[in-house]
């Protein structure tokens, strides 16, 4: 009876535990982290010039990628990136993926910054670019027929 008793408990803690560490991405729609509002500060910089050379550059669309970002910083400020870089590098939008080589090295990344450039040409707020964003819309865009 009391191991019966001992294991039923074991059972318990361990839904306890299982539930406690999955506490953090229930009820988040597993929406990665962004800003819902314009920057309260200056932004660190996006890579540009010499920086955008090397091999992380290989690809034209690349340093089209990063020039696009570097046109709308606030926009990508307030847009997540579906690589969850937020929970692997600690990143708090999708503008922290073109602070560094990040960006580059990831087709989500570029796909979302060229796909908030165009819809920002469009004339979309950040906030209507994040609902196509959460809905795959990013998806769509070919990275070898970006243009500025």
């Amino acid at each position: 009876m009391i191991y019966v008793m001992k294991r039923f408990l074991g059972c318990v803690v361990l839904v306890i535990v299982a539930l406690a560490a999955s506490a953090q991405y229930v009820g988040n729609s597993d929406v990665p982290a962004y800003n819902a509002g314009k920057p309260t500060r200056p932004l660190p910089a996006i890579l540009s010039g010499q920086q955008l050379t090397g091999p992380n550059f290989s690809h034209p669309y690349q340093v089209t990628v990063y020039k696009m970002a570097a046109k709308i910083p606030a926009v990508l400020h307030q847009e997540p990136c579906y690589c969850h870089c937020d929970r692997a590098m600690g990143h708090n939008s999708l503008h922290s993926c073109f602070e560094g080589v990040h960006g580059a090295e990831c087709s989500t990344c570029m796909r979302e910054a060229a796909y908030s450039y165009q819809e920002t040409k469009r004339g979309k707020t950040p906030a209507q670019i994040r609902a196509g964003i959460e809905r795959g819309e990013w998806m769509n865009v070919d990275l070898e027929k970006v243009t500025l």
